[in-house]
């Protein structure tokens, strides 16, 4: 068995696709920030199906990390020559294999941020794209103002600093491209924020505005931030996904990718320095983006939330395993039809009701193993961002809340750090301090977590959110998750 590398590929299973195009001919024409699972399952696998066309070979990916974390990334992508195995699990057992190719190079930005800078500024790169996830953005999730106090963000506002953020590297980039002329990139957004592209103007423009007011201007007005829709259930590679190809495949593999057969990429179209040809494997080009996200960011992301805290609770550990007991899966389908879908506009060509019983389906598969940990973790940054935004929208509008009001009280009651059973919870969030300390109190101060304004906002000033959140905290005290799920059929 050989470590997967250009010089390997032909000797393949035959049961493993790999790429059909001579990849000596690739040419980079994007620069993606964050190369993650979710990345090298989604965009770039839409790439590669589009080079293997014999399509877009002038659009390759240079790869950058800015986290310490990313250098396991770019160790294992210069040792593979930037490829890696995509598998897609089947819910009947069944196991895809494939090798993507169209991550040509990688870059760990603090190795060389001049390096990075220059590639950027570069005419050949036209799309920066970006998988930074929620709290990338760098922005205060009630207020939306952009965070000025980010030790980083400091730093590179300094005057004559070498850039260390992702806001200082593609700002001093378009700095340069401005001052010789050259036409800007198109900045994507791949992440799952409500209108990604409109906050990551909003964002890289507060940032260039503070280090210089008419460069400010110019990306808010001359930079394309189109926005994007993307879905793909992606769950952290584990050493078992490793072994699992190593034994059905051969391969030996130091980061493949598992994932769900779904997939979907709905992009406005508003590339000004040109594309991919996107739609011909299957992307959705589209004028206006905002009913497929609204879809997406309130039923299956904000979905993932009445899944993971109860279940985790409960005993559960893989989202499976919740999505198939009767009991949870009839209370998220009522949340989706009761709650989620009421907040929506009409999204074209999607029957809700089949898109509804595809996310139970998709969230039941039990090969895909999405563990409630991943699931769970960051719940600062996304249950704002996905599951308050409902509450807000159902409030107005004088909907049903109780449901999302028990997913938040789920929330302050996993972040008491301890499940059902006595069994510690390793809690994962930036602001996991505060929050646990908070949660400490839940049971002498029943609304002591909602009266955090810096996550919460006025919640805590609106009743009926409030009684019905104390009725599920309460409840989830005195009998445990799935009676307090039970009690709301």
């Amino acid at each position: 068995m050989q470590t997967l590398s250009n010089r390997m590929l032909a000797a393949l299973p035959d049961n493993v696709a790999r790429p059909a195009y001579d990849r000596g001919q690739v040419q980079v024409g994007i620069v993606h920030f964050g190369v993650g699972g979710f990345h090298r399952a989604h965009q770039a696998m839409y790439l590669d199906a589009l080079m293997n066309k014999g399509e877009a070979l002038d659009w390759g990916i240079c790869g950058v990390g800015i986290m310490p974390a990313d250098q396991r990334m770019r160790d294992v992508l210069r040792r593979q020559d930037g490829l890696y195995t995509l598998v897609v699990k089947h819910p009947d057992g069944r196991y895809e294999a494939r090798v993507i190719g169209s991550i040509v190079d990688h870059r760990y930005a603090p190795d060389d941020p001049e390096a990075v800078i220059a590639l950027m500024a570069a005419p050949a790169t036209r799309i920066v794209s970006l998988t930074i996830t929620e709290g990338g953005y760098n922005f205060h999730h009630v207020s939306g103002e952009f965070n000025f106090d980010n030790p980083d963000v400091a730093h590179d506002l300094a005057e004559g600093a070498l850039p260390r953020s992702v806001f200082g590297l593609v700002t001093e980039a378009l700095r340069r491209r401005r001052a010789r002329g050259v036409a800007p990139f198109t900045v994507a957004s791949c992440d799952n924020i409500q209108g990604n592209g409109n906050v990551a103007r909003e964002m890289f423009g507060a940032f260039a505005t503070r280090k210089d007011p008419l460069l400010g201007e110019w990306i808010r007005e001359s930079v394309a931030f189109p926005n994007a829709m993307v879905d793909r259930i992606t769950p952290v590679t584990s050493r078992e996904d490793i072994a699992q190809l190593a034994e059905r495949f051969g391969i030996e593999d130091g980061w493949p990718v598992v994932c769900e057969p779904f997939t979907q990429w709905v992009v406005e179209d508003h590339f000004p320095s040109g594309r991919p040809a996107y739609e011909h494997v299957g992307v959705q080009m589209v004028q206006n983006v905002v009913p497929y996200e609204m879809m997406k960011l309130r039923l299956l992301n904000a979905s993932h939330q009445p899944l993971t805290y109860f279940g985790y609770l409960a005993g559960y550990r893989y989202a499976h395993e919740v999505a198939g007991d009767p009991v949870f899966a009839k209370f998220l389908l009522d949340y989706m039809i009761l709650e989620g879908s009421p907040t929506l506009e009409p999204v074209p060509g999607v029957d809700l009701d089949d898109y509804r019983r595809t996310l139970i389906a998709r969230f039941a598969n039990p090969e895909v193993r999405d563990s409630l940990a991943r699931l769970c973790a960051e719940s600062s940054d996304r249950i704002p961002k996905w599951l308050l935004p409902v509450v807000r929208a159902q409030l107005a509008s004088g909907g049903e809340i109780s449901r999302s009001a028990a997913v938040v009280a789920s929330w302050a009651r996993y972040a008491e750090g301890h499940d059902e059973q006595g069994q510690p919870i390793e809690v994962v969030d930036r602001l996991k301090e505060p929050l646990m300390a908070i949660a400490a109190h839940n049971r002498e101060n029943i609304t002591t977590f909602i009266e955090n304004r810096e996550v919460f906002g006025d919640l805590i000033d609106q009743p009926r959110f409030v009684a019905a959140y104390r009725e599920a905290l309460t409840s989830l005290h005195r009998v445990g998750a799935l009676e307090t799920v039970r009690g709301y059929f």
